[in-house]
This record gives structure tokens, sequence and C-alpha cells, in this order.
């Protein structure tokens, strides 16, 4: 069994409660310009139904035919696309690359068992790592401890690890705000917004997002931040901003960024100095926050956040 971080693996299980056969591709191995990583995944009905993605071509045609096979004879299989292959330029493979696909007919055959693929949904719902590996010989699997593994191939296991879903705490319910939580969504992220001031933290103004209802160092603590979040604070106002701040240094939040001009970093800097905070410690908050590319409008500045954001998680 195999599982991302997005809710892939609860799409499939949605497709088995509505009297659905259904299958789970992964991307297991990728060599050279793959367009999709290792642990990417496509959810498949027995009808053909899918969601998802392991190529972000045509190749997830043939994927969906061979799940329905699979579902068929309850055989999971590893396929393989690479630049000999006629859809290599529709994938993006034609400079040269494969992938490998592991498909699993779920609850049936070689696939995994339903109860398994619930208690790693629920491990991450929980916001703990997960970690299982299939033999690609028998197709037998072991739940493992995730400590210090990656997802890959290593012989004939496929290891994957399933981390806590990224997620991105913004304090203060601002105009940049507005952009920059759809953002963070659509990149991946689950997104909470914390400001205590009624009038910012509208439902009107922010009908989609989900506040908590505390003052930020509150709200941090009643969260719990771990290394998988990104903490954002852009109220403008330090009564706000600055214990938001103080409660992330005490944390392993991968990202911290504080909106305000150079001026009025260096006054927030001065009065975490006056709270006991290191000049290390004070050195991962990214302020003035952003990318500089120019940015103007709130807009922009949302991009520019959300570029070094993700600059931060991927070339840490």
């Amino acid at each position: 069994m195999t599982l991302n971080s997005d809710n892939i693996p609860e799409v499939a299980l949605g497709y088995l409660a509505a009297a659905k056969g259904a299958a789970l591709a992964t991307v297991i191995s990728t060599w050279g310009s793959a367009p999709r990583p290792v642990g990417a995944q496509l959810a498949i009905a027995d009808d053909g139904v899918f969601q998802g993605s392991v190529s972000g071509g045509c190749v997830e045609g043939a994927v969906i035919l061979a799940a329905q096979d699979a579902i068929r004879d309850g055989k999971c299989r590893v396929l393989e696309y690479g630049v000999a292959d006629e859809d290599a330029f529709a994938v993006g493979l034609a400079c040269g690359g494969n992938i490998q696909i592991l498909v699993e007919p779920i609850g049936i055959g070689d696939g995994p068992d339903k109860q398994l693929l619930k208690d790693a949904i629920q491990a991450v719902k929980t916001r703990k790592a997960f970690a299982c590996s299939v033999n690609l010989m028998d197709w037998s699997r072991e739940r493992l401890n995730p400590t210090g593994l990656i997802s890959g191939k290593q012989g004939n296991l496929f290891i994957h690890v399933t981390n806590p879903n990224l997620r991105m705490i913004i304090v203060g319910a601002v105009h940049v705000t507005q952009t920059l939580a759809p953002l963070a969504r659509m990149a991946g992220y689950d997104v909470l917004l914390v400001d205590p001031r009624d009038s910012f933290a509208s439902k009107v103004r922010f009908p989609d997002d989900t506040f908590i209802d505390a003052w930020p160092d509150e709200a941090l603590a009643q969260i719990g931040l771990d290394g998988h979040t990104a903490v954002i604070t852009l109220s403008h106002d330090p009564k706000i901003d600055t214990p938001a701040l103080a409660a992330a240094l005490q944390s392993d939040a991968f990202y911290i960024g504080a909106l305000g001009s150079r001026k009025t970093h260096a006054k927030r800097v001065a009065q975490l100095q006056d709270d006991g905070f290191s000049d290390t410690e004070i050195a991962r908050i990214h302020g003035p926050i952003g990318l500089d590319i120019g940015a103007k409008t709130p807009a922009e500045i949302a991009v520019s956040i959300m570029a070094e954001v993700t600059e931060r998680l991927r070339k840490p």
C-alpha cells in the first residue's frame, strides 16, 4: 500500500463506499525529466472515474486501463514508461527519462486491505508520519517506523513515507491574506487564519477560511506547530504579530515570515531581543517577507510570499 499527503487514498476508499472497485496508482521511481515526483498518485474506480495525476499527460489513460484490469484480476502490477514510448513527448519525457508506476487494487487479491489504508489516513489526519513498504516480488506489505526514511525503491522494496499535510498559519486577516490564503491552498497547504479583531476576521471577507478565535500566542499553542508548518504574520500590529513570532520561534516551523518595512522589522527584532531571543533564533524570521520581485499590490506581495515559502520548503 502506498500513500501521499493529499486526499487521493480517501478518494479511493470513497469509490469503494459507493460500491465500486478501486485501485491506487503510485509513481515509485523516476529518472531524468519525469514530470511527477515519487509518491504522486491516482485513484481509479472500476468505471474509469479517476482523480489525481501520475504523469500530467496521456499516460494516465494507459494507467487507468491497467488499473481496471487490476481491479478485475486482483493483481498488482508495475508499469514503466520511458523516452522510447510513443507517449513520451506527451508526458514530458522527450529529453530523456522514465517513470515506474505501481498499480494496486484495493481490498482484493494482491492489493492492500482497507483497514491498513484507513489506519494510514488516520495517522496523517492526526499529523503523524506514516511509512510502509511493498515488496514488488510478492506484494507483501509492512508498516515501518518512518523516522529517517524517505520514499523510494530499495532493491525489491518500495518504501513510501507520508508526512502530515503542509500547513500555513496566517496571522492578520488583511488584504494580502485574501490572495495568499487561496494561493496556499492551491499549493497544497491547509490554511488557518488568526486575527483577534472581529472586523478583520469576517466570513464576509474570508468565506472559505477557518479562523482560530484566540490571541496569536494562544492560537498557535492551540494549533500546535511542527516542521511542516509555515507561520506568516501580516497584521502590522506589534501587539498581534510579535507574540505570534515569539511562539513560532519556539517551534519547529519550517518557515517564519513577517510583513513590514526594514525599519518596522528592526523594531520587531529589538523587542524579540528584549524578550530573550538570540540573534540566531531571530534570524529564522524572513523579514521583510517575500522574495524581492518588486511587488507593489497586495496580490503581488502574496505571490512573493508564496514564492519564498516554496523556496524555503524545496531548497532549505
